[in-house]
């Protein structure tokens, strides 16, 4: 709002000191508020005991064992002098040696594991610059059904990474950066954005043999995409595993969070199976919607153990997450405590790896929970939009730069 005033020169000095004050102050009062900047996002740890973890000696840590002992192998794959996480936030591999060998001498059952891990780790409670509290969600693998060969019934494409796509670690350009990535391809000497989900739908890379997989659902192949490994089911009755490898270096949008700025669903409303019901009863509307999201992921066959994470290990149902690598490093112990998506009112606490990172996992405390495969699976990650927290766990005698 625009305001003008004329001091006129008979007025005494007082009367016009209070009406440019009072002046004043309708100006401030009518212009538009910014507010404050919020303050970088940072992750805090102080040091407590096991003891102080909720639920510690009633979860069996035995069932986290394979996710330790694989982490451990990766970590240690490492030279001793290589920073572990962030910042080395967990020390370097010399300091997780100790700690490592005392996990693969650990018996298997839960006495021998808890034992193992109170030897070797100290725990740290994490927090964020507001709260120690955050958003928890879940994810699996993925079922879908598909051939070879594009058919009447088998028409979706699910495409191989393309080989001009560049994957560019900004970190390794200047420290602010560090923890983002960007992708693109080279064009006349310069790096240009890859082509989003919407041109890419309309056949940008159609013709270029990168069609890995043909399935029969474009809604599956699209929440293929968010949980970033699947099982494709052929007509035989084989199964061809199939997992991440590399994206088209757009931001992850979140059709769900389009769904509630549209006014359709409340966020209270909003999960997996209330998105994929919409979707069934909005034929028409729901390829413009899932193009929202203009982020792609393409895909590789995998064979062996699976599915990977981006530690390089394959995941553990119900003991791998996914966090921020920017904040945490991967392969290392946390213990969780978050709200039980299955049953109101039960919590999940238990000892997790992580192993993994997401387009979404963003944050000192956010996590993404693996369920594993199945209708199980499928049902409590989809559902999965839980308050809750974590603790890093990390060899004993490291201490963490800020801590």
């Amino acid at each position: 709002m625009a305001h003008g005033a004329r001091r006129d020169a008979t007025v005494p000095g007082a009367v016009v000191r209070g009406v440019a004050l009072a002046l004043g102050l309708l100006v401030t009062a009518c212009a538009p508020t910014t507010p404050p900047p919020r303050p970088p996002e940072r992750l805090i740890l102080s040091p407590v005991a096991f003891a102080d973890l909720p639920g510690w000696t009633v979860d069996d840590p035995a069932a986290a064992l394979p996710a330790l002992r694989a982490s451990c192998a990766r970590i240690l794959a490492g030279p001793d002098d290589r920073p572990v996480g962030p910042e080395g936030i967990g020390g370097r591999v010399s300091d997780w040696r100790p700690a490592c060998a005392a996990i693969a001498a650990a018996t298997t059952d839960a006495v021998g594991v808890r034992r193992a891990v109170e030897a070797a780790f100290r725990p740290w409670a994490t927090s964020g610059v507001e709260r120690p509290e955050g958003l928890f969600t879940g994810y699996y693998e993925a079922q879908l059904r598909g051939a070879r060969h594009p058919d009447a019934r088998h028409a979706v494409p699910l495409y191989r990474r393309p080989p001009d796509l560049v994957d560019v670690d900004l970190g390794q350009f200047r420290d602010t950066l560090r923890g983002e990535r960007i992708a693109g391809r080279v064009e006349g000497g310069r790096l240009r954005p890859y082509p989003d989900r919407g041109t890419i739908d309309r056949g940008a890379l159609a013709g270029r043999g990168l069609e890995l997989l043909w399935v029969d659902d474009a809604v599956d192949a699209f929440f293929l995409q968010i949980q970033g490994s699947g099982r494709v089911t052929m007509a035989d009755g084989s199964v061809i595993r199939v997992g991440y490898d590399g994206q088209n270096g757009h931001p992850y949008v979140a059709v769900g969070r389009v769904l509630i700025q549209r006014g359709i669903m409340t966020p209270e409303q909003v999960s997996m199976q209330s998105i994929r019901a919409w979707l069934a009863a909005n034929p028409t509307a729901a390829p413009d919607l899932l193009r929202e999201n203009p982020s792609f992921v393409f895909f590789r066959e995998l064979t062996g153990d699976g599915p990977v994470g981006a530690q390089g290990v394959a995941l553990t149902p119900g003991r791998s997450l996914a966090v921020d690598p920017r904040f945490l490093p991967l392969g290392a112990p946390m213990w969780l405590d978050v709200e039980d998506p299955r049953v109101a009112g039960d919590r999940i606490r238990r000892l997790v790896v992580a192993q993994d990172t997401g387009g979404a996992i963003r944050g000192p405390v956010r996590g993404d929970l693996f369920w594993g495969h199945g209708a199980a699976a499928e049902d409590a990650a989809g559902r999965m939009r839980s308050q809750g927290r974590y603790w890093l766990l990390l060899p004993a005698g490291v201490s963490p730069p800020g801590a």
